[in-house]
């Protein structure tokens, strides 16, 4: 593992773009998004000068979590070959700044988010911050191999957060898409950590692959697909879902668990062949499916709007 100090005392020259990779702008683009298919789905409008500000404080909220994640990580990242261009490590932008900027869009997002949106979801956004950077980057990573288990919770509150914007509650709705994106969380971080095994176990992260060995990876990543796909059909039987959703989220978990399968049953002699092809490639999958999901919330939202609902399904939640 790197040494911190001679990582803080490096000389940076930060230019704009290296402060907006300061910010993880992808992980930003997915908490945006999942946020505002909370919001639209929520029972209760929102006029759209307050759903415009409210998701910015929402993703200016992940990019100051990002950035306070860079600044905690920056030894380890340093060490492992997908992070070492980031921005501190690679001598851009100094951990100082990191740290400053991360607090200071802290700060900012949660007080704009109160006075733009209310209070319920100006607190929630405040655990959030602190739940991705104290208790999971500053605790759980370190800690334990079930650190993207509880960990993933932090990135699986933003639909909830849109939710609350627009009705300053919580119901059970926005509950089910947090624990959609809190069980998927998992497979889609071991089928990564199983190719990158080498990068976590030189940086002394205790993932799951380091931990356990494959094997055992394989085996939960299965289990946990096996218990994604009927919490990912739920929604369907809800007001936020409908026919299409159910449909095309079928199609998608009988794909995860041939995915999934395909992992399950692979040997060493396979991964070695093929440079882990087939771990990558569910990696991949995990994204188009989240995404398509969320997409599909959309498009029911959007339907009943316009009065043009899909086929109805019964309602039980």
């Amino acid at each position: 593992m790197a040494d911190v100090s001679s990582i803080d005392t490096l000389e940076y020259e930060a230019q704009f773009g290296d402060y907006v990779e300061l910010l993880k702008p992808r992980v930003m683009r997915l908490v945006v998004f999942t946020a505002l298919v909370g919001m639209l789905a929520a029972p209760t409008p929102v006029h759209p000068v307050i759903a415009m500000a409210s998701i910015l404080c929402i993703a200016i909220g992940a990019g100051a979590s990002g950035a306070l994640n860079m600044w905690w990580d920056r030894d380890i990242d340093a060490v492992m070959k997908r992070t070492q261009g980031r921005p501190i490590p690679s001598g851009r932008v100094h951990p100082r700044e990191a740290l400053a900027i991360g607090l200071g869009l802290s700060g900012l997002s949660v007080m704009m988010l109160a006075v733009f949106a209310n209070l319920a979801a100006a607190g929630w956004l405040a655990f959030t911050i602190f739940f991705y950077v104290v208790i999971y980057s500053m605790g759980l990573k370190r800690l334990t191999p079930q650190n993207i288990v509880i960990g993933g919770a932090a990135g699986a509150f933003p639909p909830l957060l849109g939710w609350v914007v627009a009705t300053g509650s919580i119901s059970l709705e926005p509950l089910l898409l947090v624990a959609l994106i809190l069980i998927w969380t998992p497979p889609h971080f071991w089928a990564l950590a199983l190719w990158r095994n080498e990068d976590y176990k030189a940086a002394g992260v205790p993932m799951l692959p380091v931990m356990r060995g494959e094997r055992v990876t394989r085996r939960t990543i299965f289990a946990y697909s096996l218990l994604l796909a009927p919490v990912a059909l739920a929604p369907s039987f809800t007001q936020i879902g409908g026919g299409l959703y159910f449909g095309v989220s079928l199609v998608l978990n009988a794909i995860l668990l041939v995915g999934a399968w395909r992992l399950l049953r692979r040997q060493e002699a396979d991964r070695d062949a093929d440079n882990f092809r087939a771990e990558k490639q569910f990696f991949g999958f995990t994204i188009v499916y989240l995404f398509l999901h969320f997409v599909m919330l959309l498009v029911e939202s959007t339907l009943r709007a316009l009065d043009m609902t899909t086929f109805a399904l019964p309602v039980w939640f």
